[in-house]
């Protein structure tokens, strides 16, 4: 497998888009909708190939911290995973895992910090994922709870 950072272009951008059409019709994570162009624009790509198939990706940016909080000092920065996915046939066999080792690698010079926000509907696994298999910390928690069958409705 083949594991690298790329820059967007057309044809990449289209290939994104497909992909995140497939993961949103996944119906993995809460409110996931398929990417837009805007949506991938101005964020490093690092991209996991085998045999030429793009069977992964992670992107995300370097964001500066405005206000401070418990991590991340004010002015300091910090790489923002905006999104790390893998093709369902691929899933559990380290292609996750060498995506983020790739990047961390890649951001090592530029950032200390690595932050990670998830949606998904398997939240045992992802944290399983996340902390005990890729070292990272937890720090929050939003969590939420249904109290009635009323829809929001948009004006």
């Amino acid at each position: 497998m083949d594991i690298a950072e790329y820059e967007l272009n057309e044809k990449l951008c289209e290939e994104l888009i497909a992909m995140s059409e497939d993961w949103a019709n996944e119906n993995s994570c809460r409110g996931y909708f398929k990417n837009e162009r805007e949506n991938i624009e101005g964020n490093r790509i690092f991209l996991a190939r085998e045999n030429g198939r793009t069977v992964g990706y992670l992107f995300g940016k370097l964001e500066i911290e405005e206000k401070g909080n418990t991590v991340v000092e004010k002015g300091g920065n910090y790489f923002e995973v905006e999104e790390l996915y893998v093709v369902p046939d691929f899933r559990s066999q380290g292609v996750g895992r060498a995506l983020f080792d790739h990047a961390e690698r890649a951001l090592r010079a530029e950032t200390r910090f690595f932050m990670v926000s998830t949606a998904t509907k398997d939240w045992r696994r992802i944290l399983h994922f996340y902390i005990e298999e890729l070292g990272m910390s937890f720090w929050s928690a939003r969590l939420f709870k249904e109290i009635s069958g009323v829809k929001e409705t948009a004006d």
